[in-house]
């Protein structure tokens, strides 16, 4: 019987590759075991062989499930569910509407809201956002009405298709584009946004052969079009005090040229610009990239110390106001799409919600608010954290990691792995192909976009024309008894009144 006989061959297969497998698998667990008895570095592993490794399955899957099943709308950090879908609806121009009201929490000290007007601006009221003007005293001054634009990511951090996509999209909402300190690559250009070419510590992009600023470069950069704004880094809100890091994994024989620096080698910029040593130096560097480049100049910079801020803005008065700085970005001690030592990241610098205010009065007591523009950074990616820096004084907003939602992050936290799983963040090719940058590009349109209207939502709810026009009185901010202050009351003389009751009373 050819039949039986042919199951027979096949029931033997089976068998014989069942018992083959089966070996392979004891013969696993018997060398994992050898090794973990052997082995000194844990102690798990050593005092509970083979089932030790399944803590470490464990702990690497939890994040993922407390991300997607345990945690609440409003509890993860540094972006909770709720923030992220705001921005993944909005940048899919998807209605941004909610029901059943509000899951924040309006209790906790520190909480932000708005004052409504009695007669809110009607539609027909309402007045574009103005245009504003950065560098007037260069030969080209930058003109734009865009309050929200893209804060500094370099190619080299980002991908290829991610910076294509940033770049389409910011020329389709028509806000700049920061370049970060990665250097001009012909992706940022090749869509046609406006452009802030960042310089940072190591000056990548326009440094010569010992690594140092060359005008030679400067003006080769300047010679683009495109290019409107120089911005030079003394830190950002990731890593105050340390350099920009990009891995070596990163640093792909593309970026090594563009950058200057030798390829497959850790990229580590130096922790402050060697040449400046004072708010002087500061002042002559500014002033030279602007002389050079004929083209608005700041600087962009963490609070932490304050003193140096007076200094500056005396320096400032005592050279003229053609040598200040045509905008200071404050990053928030909450900044951080690039990678960082968790010692700065968790501890260093002041966060936003006091910098911003701090520098903005700083400015107005010297009478220098006029004529240096503010640019606020640090977890501002919703309609009320973008108000609230406008009530604050900021002229404008920038920001990155809401970019990067826009452009499909998950928040998966392995921007310096180049493993990102979304192509954002990773030069791996397979992982590139999952996001196309002509999609993206809509997407990052589309969040400015709807971003700026909602702000324009609050603005007009708050009785003003157009977002620019909000104040302190504006907002007001939740005590520890549970009352609420006007931010113009608790941001007096450049300090914060005391939020708690005992403490006022004393």
């Amino acid at each position: 019987m050819p039949d039986m006989h042919l199951l027979l061959t096949l029931l033997e297969y089976l068998a014989f590759t069942f018992i083959f497998f089966v070996g392979l698998a004891v013969l696993a667990i018997a060398a994992v075991f050898v090794h973990d008895v052997l082995q000194r570095k844990n102690a798990i592993y050593r005092n509970y062989p083979v089932i030790g490794h399944f803590r470490t399955l464990f702990t690497h899957l939890g994040k993922f499930f407390r991300q997607y099943f345990f945690a609440m709308d409003r509890e993860e950090l540094p972006f909770n569910r709720a923030e992220r879908n705001w921005v993944y609806r909005a940048a899919r121009n998807a209605a941004t509407t909610v029901a059943f009201g509000s899951t924040r929490d309006l209790r906790p000290p520190g909480t932000i809201l708005f004052v409504n007007c009695p007669f809110p601006m009607l539609e027909r009221d309402a007045t574009p956002v103005g245009e504003m003007v950065l560098g007037p005293y260069c030969d080209h001054p930058y003109r734009t009405r865009a309050l929200v634009h893209v804060s500094g990511m370099s190619y080299g951090a980002l991908s290829r298709p991610a910076v294509q996509a940033l770049s389409r999209g910011a020329a389709m909402a028509g806000c700049w584009l920061n370049t970060g300190e990665g250097g001009l690559s012909p992706y940022h250009l090749e869509g046609g946004a406006h452009l802030v070419f960042q310089i940072g510590t190591a000056k990548y992009g326009v440094r010569d052969a010992e690594g140092r600023l060359s005008d030679e470069r400067l003006r080769q950069v300047a010679a683009h079009e495109q290019v409107k704004m120089f911005e030079l880094k003394l830190s950002q809100g990731a890593k105050p005090g340390k350099g920009g890091i990009l891995p070596a994994a990163k640093v792909t024989p593309e970026i090594a040229r563009i950058r200057g620096i030798p390829v497959h080698a850790d990229s580590i910029s130096p922790n402050r610009h060697p040449e400046i040593d004072s708010v002087d130096d500061l002042l002559d560097m500014i002033t030279r990239i602007r002389a050079v480049t004929g083209k608005p100049t700041g600087f962009k910079t963490v609070i932490g110390a304050r003193g140096w801020l007076d200094d500056l803005c005396r320096a400032i008065r005592a050279r003229g106001l053609e040598d200040a700085p045509d905008f200071i970005t404050v990053d928030g001690a909450e900044g951080g799409s690039g990678a960082a030592p968790m010692s700065l990241m968790d501890y260093m610098g002041l966060p936003i919600a006091e910098a911003l205010p701090l520098v903005v009065d700083t400015l107005e007591a010297h009478g220098l608010r006029q004529r240096i523009r503010v640019i606020a950074s640090g977890r501002l990616i919703t309609p009320g954290g973008v108000a609230w820096a406008l009530c604050t004084g900021a002229d404008f907003v920038t920001t990155a990691r809401g970019f990067m939602f826009a452009l499909g992050c998950i928040q998966a936290m392995q921007c310096n792995r180049n493993t990102c799983p979304t192509g954002v963040a990773t030069h791996n090719p397979r992982l590139q192909k999952g996001l196309d940058p002509g999609d993206k590009a809509r997407r990052v349109a589309s969040y400015a976009r709807t971003l700026e209207r909602e702000v324009g939502v609050i603005a007009h709810s708050c009785g003003v024309h157009e977002p620019r026009q909000l104040r302190r009185f504006h907002a007001r901010i939740v005590m520890y008894d549970g009352r609420t202050l006007p931010l113009d009351e608790y941001y007096r003389n450049g300090h914060r009144v005391s939020p708690a009751p005992a403490a006022r009373s004393a």
